[in-house]
């Protein structure tokens, strides 16, 4: 009996009561550390009840073995990460295992505080040993919330900005993509598509051709599969009053002729892109551009090299019927900072410039969104931008497809983004020649092929110029720092 009292006297983890203060005080450190990083360990050896600590350490282990064999899955196939990322089902098993270990943590370093028994430590140590295990607590409860309402701001962001439809396979080997910009507003009934743009990618590098079509464009034709073909069968042609951002409403009217649950005008105005470009377009995507605002705030803004003056309209003289002199203007310059309201003035003034110019800085404020929506981005100010997608962005893509779209815009954001303008002088809005303009589409694909190709092969030489490549330069009007 005696021998056994001495070695388990001589224990100083289970019984520090006869170790040396300094003994005493290293024990405590040492406790606290391996709760740290193998919550429910300590409460194994210092005889925590058998289920509390069959719990923290199952919780644990579990955890950790999660979050290696996700490691390793995603080192191995980057892909995976997404399909995780997107699939509400998963997020939601996602923030039950985040809430878990983390008030598993919580729980087992403040278990090992009060079993450390803080009054067994020197003067000197009680204070540190508190603030320091007080801290980690703290700091763990904290992310553990913040991981929280990410992962659930996720899952409302893929559940409410995704459709649930049916998979497509991409045609020819590319998704082609409409992007339409909203412009209700105050005073304007119903919605108009203030810019017009169609994104061809390539299905497997997500090197993309982006084609911007001017507002403006008439007589644009309908397939004959289109409810809009019988009433216009010569195409979209009634003078000024029918251009192609007029459609929506149009096709709005006839909405009873148009299944499913994407509103009919997007119907008709993608048929009418599809009539200019000639091709197939699998989805769209729908931008409010009043909150498309509050989308660029939430990302913390842009930045762009700019080298015209842009004004910011003020309202409508009545008597005149144009705009009252600007007060503000946006000055050209390197490295701009832009927030919402000035990214967005700049992406649609229309006063003292060209169709064509308003296209080029449109692209331009697109691109740096893309280009500047960095990991560090998202990480600090997820919930912010995923509470402002819903408003700004619809969608017809299903979310069993987002994670798709998302690797290929990973993968578009390192490459060289190649766009082709339907404009004068190439094409006339108000006489456009539909044969040169899906021309002009299909030369632009296959000098994105062309580079694509050369990309693979490691090496790079100019393609053919075409005949879209002869107005002025992008960079003359605005561009991307680098």
């Amino acid at each position: 009996m005696s021998q056994r009292r001495q070695l388990q006297y001589a224990d100083p983890i289970r019984n520090p009561k006869r170790s040396p203060q300094y003994v005493r005080d290293r024990r405590g450190w040492w406790l606290l550390l391996c709760s740290a990083l193998m919550p429910g360990s300590v409460q194994s050896v210092l005889g925590a009840p058998r289920k509390f600590t069959r719990t923290a350490l199952g919780i644990t282990l579990g955890t950790w073995v999660l979050a290696l064999a996700t490691v390793i899955i995603a080192l191995i196939k980057r892909s995976f990460l997404l399909t995780v990322g997107t699939d509400p089902f998963l997020l939601i098993v996602v923030l039950l295992v985040v809430l878990a270990a983390g008030i598993n943590w919580v729980v087992c370093l403040l278990d090992t505080m009060r079993r450390v028994k803080v009054v067994s430590l020197s003067k000197k140590t009680r204070p540190k040993f508190l603030a320091v295990g007080l801290a980690a607590a703290l700091i763990v409860g904290l992310g553990t919330a913040w991981g929280g309402v990410t992962v659930n701001a996720q899952r409302s962001l893929m559940s409410q900005l995704f459709a649930s439809g049916k998979l497509k396979k991409p045609v020819e080997g590319r998704y082609n993509v409409a992007l339409l910009g909203s412009d209700a507003g105050k005073g304007r009934e119903g919605i108009r598509p203030d810019s017009l743009t169609v994104v061809s990618m390539d299905a497997k590098t997500g090197k993309s051709v982006v084609i911007g079509v001017p507002r403006n464009t008439q007589n644009v034709p309908f397939s004959k599969s289109s409810p809009m073909h019988k009433h216009f069968p010569q195409g979209y042609n009634c003078g000024n009053e029918c251009l192609i951002n007029a459609v929506y409403q149009e096709a709005e009217k006839h909405a009873d002729e148009y299944e499913g649950d994407v509103p009919a005008g997007v119907q008709g105005t993608v048929e009418a892109l599809e009539g200019v470009t000639g091709l197939d377009i699998q989805f769209y995507a729908m931008i409010d551009l009043k909150g498309f605002e509050q989308l660029i705030d939430a990302m913390g803004g842009i930045r762009l090299n700019s080298e015209v003056r842009v004004p910011i309209s003020r309202p409508i003289n009545p008597a005149t019927g144009k705009h009252y002199p600007p007060k503000e203007w946006i000055e050209p310059g390197q490295n701009i900072k832009m927030d919402g309201r000035t990214a967005l003035w700049y992406g649609r003034s229309r006063e003292f410039s060209s169709d064509y110019e308003r296209m080029v800085r449109q692209r331009c404020v697109q691109e740096a969104m893309l280009r500047q929506m960095d990991p560090a981005t998202l990480m600090t100010r997820f919930t912010k931008l995923a509470a402002a997608a819903p408003d700004v962005i619809s969608t017809d893509v299903p979310q069993r497809q987002a994670d798709d779209f998302i690797n290929l815009g990973m993968k578009a954001k390192s490459q060289k983004i190649l766009s082709v303008e339907l404009t004068p002088p190439q094409v006339t809005p108000s006489h456009p020649d539909f044969t040169v303009t899906k021309k002009l589409v299909q030369e632009g694909i296959e000098k994105s092929k062309q580079e694509d190709k050369q990309a693979s092969a490691g090496l790079f030489a100019p393609a053919p110029a075409h005949a879209a490549e002869k107005k002025p330069k992008a960079s003359s009007i605005c561009s991307v720092p680098k």
